[in-house]
């Protein structure tokens, strides 16, 4: 991107008129289709990107976005909203302001915090749907009152949103299952944990899981899949449950950020040094069970970035009118001990260099 390039430089490139363009590229009707495609691609080619506040400079207000997302239980959502404030308070985005609306757990304050953002007449909402089937209703809502949402981590089909960033979750789980099929050897008993079906992330992650050790290693079976609601406490019960129940069990993938309730639970029942566990993210707690090989892997699904890409999309649908993807998938890296110590110092690098630079794409 060259922050460099002005809509006057723009204008010139075109042989046009710096109102025509202005007028293009925020599709106006006085401005022909043939006029507005050349000029979006010009701009694309130039590296153009319009400041996300200028369509507000002249009601003299300020640009306000509703983030609604989970507490959680670890960094997860901490980084997904830090992504989002990395991007707003860029260089190249003045005038922006967050308003951060977090529910404590799952399906608890999500409905009422989406009809808060409505009625607070947001220009845009960012938002986790925990349960999409009874926000519908509220999201629907949404583009009637030219309030443009844009969904992370998960999705809310048939919603009426505009895009959805998360990390594809196909990759995700079957790399789990290729991971745990290797680890085991091929056969054995293994379980998975999740918060909840109803989210989309999570049942896509199961399902295909469970599809790749039926393709790739016929001799192993998913014996019980655990929905923890994002509670830790009904994580760890359900868990001390299942090793009871099997005590042959030989692998666990942990889909979500709850991975430490298992690995306790695990160790309670005298069950950890026989499982093969796979959890999902990195955070500061899973970082020794990871260095003393009580967890093989973990997926991490790059929260940070699905922050800065959730703000990045609303950013282009309210400055050009639409969103050059509807669903912008990242691909999930593999942590392990052996490199485990690059991705903390990337981290850690990236933490302290986002209150000076923007960065690239390629950070964890």
């Amino acid at each position: 991107m060259n922050k460099n390039v002005t809509l006057q430089d723009l204008a010139h490139a075109l042989d046009l008129s710096t109102a025509t363009v202005h007028r293009a590229l925020y599709d106006h009707d006085s401005v022909r289709p043939a006029t507005k495609a050349r000029v979006r691609q010009v701009a694309k080619e130039l590296g153009y990107r319009p400041n996300l506040a200028a369509r507000f400079l002249k009601s003299n207000r300020g640009f306000r976005i509703s983030v609604n997302t989970l507490q959680g239980t670890t960094s997860f959502w901490d980084e997904v909203r830090a992504g989002i404030a990395d991007e707003a308070h860029s260089p190249s985005v003045q005038n922006v302001e967050l308003e951060f609306r977090t529910y404590p757990r799952l399906g608890e304050g999500e409905e009422e915090a989406f009809g808060e953002a409505l009625a607070a007449r947001v220009d845009g909402i960012i938002t986790f749907p925990t349960r999409p089937q009874a926000l519908m209703q509220w999201m629907r809502r949404a583009p009637n009152s030219n309030v443009p949402v844009i969904c992370v981590a998960t999705d809310a089909p048939g919603s009426g949103r505009q895009a959805i960033v998360s990390v594809d979750t196909m990759v995700s789980g079957s790399l789990a299952a290729d991971l745990l099929g290797k680890f085991v050897q091929g056969s054995g008993k293994v379980a998975v944990t999740l918060s909840a079906m109803g989210i989309q992330e999570h049942a896509e992650k199961c399902h295909v899981f469970e599809s790749t050790l039926r393709a790739l290693y016929p001799q192993m079976r998913l014996v019980e899949t655990i929905e923890e609601h994002d509670i830790e406490s009904e994580a760890y019960d359900k868990c001390r449950k299942l090793f009871k129940a099997h005590p042959d069990l030989a692998g666990m993938y942990v889909t979500t950020e709850a991975s430490i309730p298992v690995l306790d639970a695990a160790r309670d029942t005298k069950m950890l040094e026989q499982l093969t566990v796979i959890t999902t993210d990195l955070f500061p707690a899973l970082v020794p069970e990871i260095r003393s090989g009580a967890v093989e892997a973990t997926i991490y699904q790059r929260p940070r970035t699905q922050g800065r890409m959730a703000f990045r999309l609303l950013q282009e649908f309210l400055v050009e009118g639409a969103c050059s993807t509807k669903h912008l998938m990242l691909s999930p890296h593999l942590v392990m001990r052996g490199n485990l110590d690059f991705f903390l110092q990337r981290k850690a690098t990236d933490a302290d260099t986002n209150g000076h630079s923007r960065k690239t794409d390629s950070e964890v």
